[in-house]
């Protein structure tokens, strides 16, 4: 579902500390002469403010139903729309929706980044570039173990147990299947500067067709 407008729909999906992050700034980086926003889907975790703290330390983070994509796809379309959203924000530390939410205008760029960017066929379907960055496990877990302690206030005990309970078996069963669907794929992410340079070209040709 594209809705007709002069904006594009990037996607970027692949698992925990892939490098998603870091191609979606260099694509911000690379057109400065246009408007480019990022839209977290880690944002849209479901809101758990009617839970108990020890209730949320036992969700799977890791499952499509711990994201509220309903609201994921509106505001996406309402982008696409040129409407500006209220854009919620997530408390890494409390494990739920923070309080506080960020206004988002409309932009000629709109890049999503998230685990199951590409799972989700609602999703899917609205992008312009299916984007799937494929990097090693091993790598993944470090970037995860280091971004976890010093960024979310986890334990290095907690990232384990967590990364081998839920965040592998997730991976596995959701995201590395969606790979399929990606018209590029990128190894290492962030440092595969030959595919984030084509993908700017392709971004570039799109937007000039558009106008």
């Amino acid at each position: 579902m594209l809705l007709n407008d002069s904006s594009i729909l990037i996607g970027i999906a692949g698992g925990s500390a892939s490098g998603k992050t870091s191609i979606a700034r260099r694509i911000d980086e690379a057109f400065l002469d246009r408007s480019v926003v990022i839209i977290k889907e880690d944002d849209y975790y479901n809101d758990q403010s009617d839970m108990s703290f020890e209730e949320r330390l036992t969700v799977n983070y890791d499952h499509p139903f711990a994201f509220d994509h309903e609201l994921l796809l509106k505001h996406l379309d309402d982008l696409k729309s040129g409407k500006s959203i209220q854009k919620p924000t997530y408390d890494y530390v409390e494990h739920t929706r923070a309080q506080q939410c960020e206004e988002i205008k409309p932009a000629d760029v709109i890049i999503l980044e998230g685990l199951f960017v590409l799972e989700n066929k609602d999703i899917r379907d609205r992008l312009d570039i299916k984007v799937f960055v494929d990097t090693p496990a091993d790598i993944r877990f470090i970037r995860r173990l280091k971004r976890d302690i010093n960024e979310r206030g986890r334990t290095m005990d907690r990232v384990i147990e967590q990364y081998t309970s839920t965040v592998r078996l997730m991976h596995e069963e959701f995201i590395e299947p969606s790979k399929k669907y990606a018209d590029l794929i990128i190894p290492e992410g962030g440092q595969n500067f030959v595919a984030i340079d084509l993908l700017e070209v392709k971004i570039s040709s799109i937007l000039d067709n558009k106008r």
